[in-house]
């Protein structure tokens, strides 16, 4: 499955109940070029139940942590580019990412995403007068 939005791979995964309010759907998929998020219900998740670490982003960026934290920044990362619209989700969202172990702050930084949908300097520092 490739994107709707740039035609780029992508990483489909199941969303944790307690992310789903904040997904486009229980499962979703993230851009690798993009890192827009959307409704994945054709493509192959990348689940990993049986040991707990979550699906493998790395394909995504080698900055994304295992487990529901890396979910979380997934979804996050969808919602940045409506950043005033998606304020609350994101909020929630790195919260739970932190929750579960996750530095967000030392991930926005590390993440290197020349090409997606949004301004990623801009949303760095939008992220750090946010939160």
């Amino acid at each position: 499955m490739s994107c709707p939005h740039c035609d780029a791979a992508v990483v489909a995964f199941a969303v944790p109940p307690a992310l789903r309010e904040h997904a486009p759907a229980p499962t979703t998929a993230i851009c690798t070029r993009c890192l827009r998020t959307y409704p994945a219900s054709d493509a192959p998740t990348d689940e990993r139940a049986t040991d707990g670490s979550g699906p493998d982003f790395s394909a995504v960026d080698p900055a994304f942590p295992a487990g529901e934290a890396g979910i979380a920044l997934a979804l996050a990362c969808g919602q940045l580019e409506s950043l005033a619209l998606n304020r609350a989700s994101i909020e929630a969202l790195v919260a739970h990412a932190e929750r579960s172990g996750a530095d967000a702050f030392a991930f926005f930084e590390r993440l290197d995403a020349a090409d997606a949908a949004f301004d990623l300097e801009r949303r760095r520092s939008a992220l750090l007068d946010l939160l």
